[in-house]
Formats: C-alpha cells, sequence, structure tokens
C-alpha cells in the first residue's frame, strides 16, 4: 500500500514538473523577435564599404595592375639567358687507341631594347595602375551614393507610415464617434457605413506602406550584406540641408570626378602602348659572352667568344599589335569625350531639377500645408459640435492627407536628386575625404 501511495507521489511530481517546463519552453520557442538598434547613414556606408562584394571585386584587381607596375619598372624587360654544354668528343688514332677528349662551355645572353620600349612600358604601367584606383574610388562613391539612395528610401517610407498612422487615427475617432452617432439616431447608416469604409480605406493604405518598407529595407540589407531577416530601422534626416556649391562649381568638379579620371589614365595608357608596339618594330639587339674548354687534356685550348645577333624586319613589322593598339586608343579618345560631354548636360540637368524641387518644397511649407493643417483642426471642432457632415470632414481630411503626402515625396525626390547630382558632378564632400 505505502509502494502504492509512493509512486503515485512520485508521478505527480512528475506530472508538476512537465507542467512547469511547458511554460517556460513556450516563452523560448515563442519569444518576442530582439528589435535591432537604429541605423545611421554612417553605420551603414561604413557596412557597405567592409562587406559589399563590387567593391571588393575592383579591389582584387589592384593587385594585377600593381604585378604589371612591379614588371615594367625592372631593370630590364628581358631575362639573361645562361647556357651550359659539355661535350665528349672521340678521336680516331691510327696507332694509339681511339683519344676522347671531355670539352665543356658556358655561355650568358642579354637581349637589349634600344627603341625605348622600356620607358613606353613603363608609362602604360603607371597609368593602367592609376586608372585602376580611380575606378576603386569611382566604385565606392557610386557604393555610397546607392546606400545613401536606398537609406533614403526607408527613412522616407518610415515618415510615411506615421503620417498614415497619425491619419488612421483621426479617421477611427470620426468613425468611433459616428457610430455612437448612428447608435443614438442622430446621424443615418450611410454616414457611419461611410466611415467604416473611410477606416478600411485608411488601414489598407498603411498596410500598403508597410509591405513598401518591408521591400526597401530588404534591398538595402541586400546591399549592406546583412543576414536575411534584420529588418532594419533607420535614423536620420530626410532633409538634405543647403548645397555648398554653385552649378559653377560642380561643373569644376566634373574633370576630377573619379571616373572620368579613370577614362583619362586609360587614354594616356593606350597611347603609351601604342607607342611600345610602334617601338616593337626596331628589332632586339642579343649579345652573348661564351668561354670554352677544348682538345685534349695535356693541350687543352681556352677559347673565350662574343656574338651580336639582331633579327630582320623583313617581313614582320609588328602591324597587327599596332593596329590593336590604335584601335584602343581612338576607342578611349572617343569615350572620354562622351563621357566628359554627358556628365556636363547631366549635371545642368539634375541642377535644373533640384532647383525646381527646392521651391516645392518651400511653397508646400510654407504656403499649402499651413492652411491645410488649420483647415483639419476648424473642421475636427466643428464634426464635433455637429456644423459640419462626415463628407465635409473627410474631404479635410483626404486634402490634408494629399498635401502631407505631395511634401513627403518632393523631401524625398529633393534628397535623392542632390544624391545623384554630386554623383554625377563627383562632388567630394566632407564624408567622402574621412
Amino acid at each position: 500500500m505505502k509502494l502504492i501511495i509512493l509512486s503515485r507521489t512520485l508521478l505527480r511530481l512528475t506530472l508538476a514538473r512537465k507542467i512547469l517546463v511547458i511554460p517556460y519552453a513556450c516563452a523560448v520557442l515563442y519569444a518576442a523577435p530582439a528589435i535591432s538598434a537604429q541605423l545611421t547613414l554612417d553605420q551603414a556606408w561604413r557596412q557597405a564599404e567592409e562587406a559589399n562584394p563590387t567593391l571588393h571585386s575592383a579591389k582584387a584587381n589592384l593587385a594585377m595592375a600593381q604585378g604589371e607596375l612591379t614588371d615594367a619598372r625592372a631593370l630590364l624587360w628581358n631575362n639573361p639567358q645562361l647556357t651550359a654544354e659539355r661535350r665528349r668528343r672521340e678521336i680516331p688514332q691510327s696507332a694509339d687507341p681511339t683519344q676522347i677528349n671531355r670539352e665543356w662551355s658556358v655561355g650568358l645572353a642579354q637581349t637589349f631594347e634600344i627603341a625605348g620600349q622600356q620607358g613606353a612600358r613603363r608609362n602604360a604601367a603607371e597609368q593602367s595602375f592609376a586608372a585602376t584606383q580611380e575606378v576603386i574610388s569611382e566604385t565606392r562613391r557610386q557604393l555610397r551614393a546607392e546606400v545613401e539612395q536606398r537609406f533614403v528610401r526607408v527613412l522616407s517610407l518610415q515618415l510615411r507610415i506615421q503620417t498614415e498612422e497619425q491619419t488612421l487615427k483621426l479617421i477611427q475617432q470620426a468613425a468611433t464617434m459616428v457610430g455612437k452617432r448612428v447608435a443614438a439616431g442622430e446621424d443615418g447608416r450611410l454616414d457611419g457605413n461611410l466611415a467604416k469604409v473611410e477606416a478600411e480605406r485608411a488601414q489598407n493604405q498603411v498596410s500598403m506602406f508597410r509591405e513598401q518598407l518591408i521591400q526597401a529595407r530588404t534591398e538595402l540589407a541586400t546591399l549592406l550584406q546583412l543576414p536575411a531577416g534584420d529588418m532594419l530601422e533607420v535614423a536620420g534626416a530626410l532633409d538634405p540641408g543647403p548645397a555648398p556649391y554653385t552649378i559653377e562649381e560642380l561643373l569644376l568638379a566634373t574633370s576630377n570626378r573619379p571616373a572620368l579620371r579613370a577614362l583619362d589614365f586609360r587614354e594616356k595608357a593606350a597611347k603609351s602602348r601604342l607607342d611600345l608596339e610602334r617601338s616593337s618594330v626596331y628589332p632586339d639587339v642579343t649579345v652573348g659572352l661564351t668561354a670554352a674548354r677544348e682538345g685534349p687534356a695535356d693541350t687543352r685550348e681556352k677559347v673565350a667568344g662574343i656574338s651580336i645577333s639582331l633579327p630582320l624586319p623583313l617581313f614582320r613589322r609588328n602591324d597587327t599589335a599596332i593596329g590593336r593598339a590604335t584601335t584602343e586608343l581612338t576607342q578611349a579618345q572617343i569615350e572620354i569625350q562622351a563621357a566628359k560631354r554627358d556628365t556636363r548636360a547631366q549635371v545642368f540637368a539634375l541642377w535644373e531639377r533640384l532647383e525646381n524641387l527646392k521651391s516645392r518644397v518651400h511653397r508646400l511649407t510654407e504656403s499649402v500645408l499651413p492652411s491645410l493643417e488649420e483647415s483639419q483642426h476648424l473642421s475636427s471642432m466643428a464634426f464635433q459640435a455637429g456644423e459640419i457632415g462626415l463628407m465635409q470632414l473627410l474631404l479635410v481630411n483626404r486634402q490634408v492627407l494629399d498635401g502631407q503626402r505631395d511634401l513627403l515625396d518632393a523631401r524625398t525626390e529633393q534628397r535623392l536628386a542632390k544624391i545623384t547630382l554630386e554623383a554625377t558632378a563627383g562632388w567630394q564632400s566632407p564624408d567622402d575625404t574621412r
């Protein structure tokens, strides 16, 4: 009997422990996801430069250019050639046995370029190395601009959702008030249905912008090479601030844009390669020195010699390489001329667009939005006092919401236009020079 009671007691204790473990396990399995810290623009830039594969790929090309430059800076382009020979010579004798002579020779040959190929090759390698560095700088600038653009889109959507949620709250309050009036018989069911529909439309609008925010955050996280599932919360100012430059300064800055400097270095490298191929028509001179020991062991002969070889360029005069280098130079010249012309045109167009956006933001901020906010406040008071109906209140709320949307869109476009303008002109901001 005691054993039965003891067994039941142990069973109850085991069940109690399991019951106590279940809530803890549920708490662990269904714990709320940790909220990541807010991401600033400087942090996003640093993360992108550390993890972006496009920038790393551009930096990887630097080793190839450095190796080419190291080879070009060598004392001589051609390596010396060392030759060694050992011979066993058998000389038949009429009376004596066959005479065996063991002979050897050593030679050293060096090929010299006589038409300035070494200088042209060195110049081409130096210009190619400089062009690679400028490509890396341009890739970094484009990456920073793209990161800032995606950052601004996320920030704009966050602000848009805040605005939509405030509007949703006002509409829900109005819908609740209309519901009370309908219940009291002061308003008809039509007003009640209209209020419900308007509240649902506002809620749907908020949900739509949240979906867009998820997509924008995903694109930013992909660019920053962050793990999937990290819901970034960005923090910063949407307004770009005053521009510390004029259109003339931007046009002057275009000549220092890394992309144009890279094209300029490539053109110079193409010129040097053309000079190299043209000078390669002249043959290289090979000078050789030899030393040998010949003859029988008792009368060993010491032989020393010098040789000079010079190929005659009669049939092949490097026309293929010269034509290829000429084509590369022509293409490089066309590319840099088109890039300079297009860059100036783009800077002018982007400057005009930025000025128009500044005017739009100023008008919306100073005149349109204050009037709409005042109308919203007056209409809310009039609706609560029963002086206006639901339709008039909804009309005013929609006007206010449209005005806020227009202002936020204009501010976002202004910031994006400023980013694109500075990236196109190659403007060096303090953040870029750090």
